[in-house]
């Protein structure tokens, strides 16, 4: 299971996020080249877009640049090129689940199973919170995706 996709709603703040993280946790392992890694979002609202700046903001404080990544929308010849879907919440996830093309082998699943001691089950979206919204956010994705590699690498 090599190929990852992150996905959320409009792909500006929590599922780029998640792929910077994932990115970073799998460069210090050293394990970069093993995986094929990407974000989307269920709706189109910000296509072609860079994440959010006070996303960008956040990541850049725990090391992680997402500043070049680009909106783009979940299309189903994903479930194709992806082993693993990860949905930041559960409406999110319902949204895949349904797009997602009857006998795909594609797993999908939520992006706090990879970090259960925080509490949360879906990541927030802070898109409409403040700062504060948007480091809890990065915290969150920080160890979920470092726990991801960390299985995975």
């Amino acid at each position: 299971m090599n190929n990852i996709l992150f996905v959320c709603m409009g792909n500006i703040c929590r599922s780029p996020s998640a792929e910077g993280f994932f990115r970073h946790h799998l460069a210090l392992s050293g394990k970069s080249d093993r995986f094929t890694i990407d974000s989307a979002g269920t709706h189109s609202y910000h296509i072609g877009h860079a994440p959010d700046p006070r996303a960008i903001s956040e990541a850049a404080r725990f090391g992680v640049d997402i500043s070049k990544l680009r909106a783009r929308k979940l299309v189903p010849g994903d479930f194709d090129e992806f082993d693993l879907v990860i949905g930041m919440d559960e409406h999110n996830l319902s949204l895949i689940n349904d797009m997602k093309p009857a006998g795909s082998a594609c797993r999908t699943a939520l992006m706090m199973a990879w970090a259960p001691g925080h509490g949360y089950h879906e990541v927030p979206d802070p898109y409409y919170g403040d700062q504060s919204d948007f480091s809890l956010m990065c915290t969150l994705l920080d160890d979920a995706t470092a726990s991801l590699a960390g299985e995975l690498a």
